[in-house]
């Protein structure tokens, strides 16, 4: 599958969730997005979760849809405990649900925690994930030191 953005136009409303919102985000695989904070709070109808990341917003879990917060400073490394629970989530979610994962601009935070995913859960090679992002999410920014962050994340998952 190409890598492509989903941008709409707001054009009614379902419930408190828009049918079509002004969003741009950006499909990874067929099951996991990345957006950013206005993805975050109005997600459209077909995504069926949002983990969002950043640490200097606080929003409302949005109608319908599962919901986990891992604050994480903009630009800064992620923690290990924060990257493990970050893949933790999305691996209990995102194989059958479509997951958009969030952060302030949909660059940094949310491009770091998808590179941990596909390398921790999937067994993807930094390397492949890396490129694979970047390849999906033009600007992609991923944090300082993530692949020694998702080093640490592995060998947390192996000791149990």
């Amino acid at each position: 599958m190409a890598g492509f953005s989903v941008e709409a136009g707001k054009i009614s409303r379902a419930g408190n969730r828009d049918l079509a919102i002004i969003c741009l985000m950006h499909h990874v695989t067929e099951s996991l997005l990345v957006g950013n904070l206005e993805d975050a709070k109005k997600p459209p109808l077909f995504v069926e979760g949002v983990l969002f990341l950043a640490a200097e917003h606080d929003i409302a879990p949005p109608d319908g849809v599962i919901f986990a917060r891992i604050p994480m400073v903009e630009f800064g490394q992620a923690t290990p405990q924060q990257a493990y629970e970050a893949v933790a989530w999305l691996e209990q979610h995102a194989g059958t649900r479509k997951i958009m994962v969030c952060c302030r601009a949909g660059m940094g935070r949310s491009v770091s925690m998808v590179i941990a995913y596909l390398c921790c859960a999937k067994g993807m090679r930094y390397e492949e994930a890396m490129q694979l992002l970047k390849a999906r999410r033009p600007g992609a920014t991923p944090l300082p030191m993530l692949e020694d962050t998702i080093q640490q994340v592995i060998r947390m998952r192996q000791s149990g």
